[in-house]
């Protein structure tokens, strides 16, 4: 078991997560509720499969039924198609993402995705198969990072502040290769988020996005070399949703259910190796 060692990431606003490979396809009987205009219809919403999979599948069986709600959940393997289907009405919502991948998908393609309700984290950390502390990286050494923009700058930051590299002043959690003042001789590789955990063995070290972590059996808890501290971050996966459909009856039910005390219980219960955090509450716009 290798020793954690607690990080305080200082992050300001950035960015979600990045998948690879490609998205399941939705049956043509799936096409959103919306689309068809009848709000009685199930709410068809589009997810990563772990955790945000896992947990809509327990309100879908456990809690929706209460509250007449019907949901129909698509997992996608993919990040950079649930915002789209959203856009396009190929589903009513979607859950996998934060902020910061938000704000850069919408500014990157015109979207019109907002947020509705945080409801988990998913910590940051860094991983290795060949090492045991930060501190037995050397020069050429080798450290993979996600390539997107959001969780590059991520995790550039949480190595940053424990001591692999060094940063020009200022730029945080939005840093870019170009932004290392100091990489102290380790060679730092970009992989798509997905291929940074069944690509471990190939580095000295990885940064790795929670819920690959969970899909590659690590244990954040005690196997992350560092690991974001879950208190005051800024990476609060939410339930979103094409605008001017916030208020939509079913959306505002399943948010409630998604902040609800039994899902608390239920995120807790599942993840107790600290890969997945409840951090309920309203999401920022």
């Amino acid at each position: 078991m290798r020793n954690t060692v607690k990080t305080i990431v200082a992050i300001s606003a950035a960015s979600a997560v990045a998948l690879g490979a490609s998205a399941c396809s939705a049956p043509s009987d799936t096409t959103a509720a919306s689309d068809k205009g009848d709000k009685n219809a199930p709410l068809v919403i589009a997810a990563s499969p772990t955790p945000h999979g896992v947990i809509l599948d327990y309100v879908k069986d456990k809690l929706a039924p209460q509250v007449g709600l019907k949901l129909s959940v698509k997992q996608f393997t993919d990040y950079r198609l649930p915002n789209k289907a959203t856009e396009d009405g190929e589903v009513d919502a979607n859950f996998f993402q934060h902020k910061p991948f938000l704000d850069s998908y919408n500014k990157e393609n015109g979207t019109h995705i907002v947020p509705v309700v945080n409801v988990l984290i998913e910590p940051l950390g860094v991983y290795s198969k060949k090492i045991h502390k930060l501190s037995d990286l050397k020069a050429g050494s080798t450290v993979s990072v996600p390539n997107d923009p959001s969780n590059e700058g991520r995790a550039l930051k949480l190595l940053a502040d424990n001591g692999v590299i060094t940063l020009k002043p200022g730029v945080g959690a939005a840093a870019k290769l170009t932004d290392v003042k100091d990489d102290k001789g380790v060679k730092i590789t970009e992989l798509e988020a997905a291929q940074t955990a069944p690509r471990l063995a190939d580095v000295d070290a990885a940064v790795i996005n929670g819920n690959f972590a969970i899909g590659a059996h690590l244990k954040p808890s005690s196997d992350a070399l560092a690991l974001e501290q879950s208190k005051g971050n800024p990476y609060a996966n939410f339930l979103a949703v094409k605008k001017g459909s916030e208020n939509d009856p079913r959306v505002q039910k399943l948010a409630k259910l998604l902040n609800s005390a039994e899902v608390k219980k239920f995120i807790e219960d599942k993840y107790k190796d600290g890969s997945v955090i409840p951090a309920f509450g309203p999401a920022k716009s």
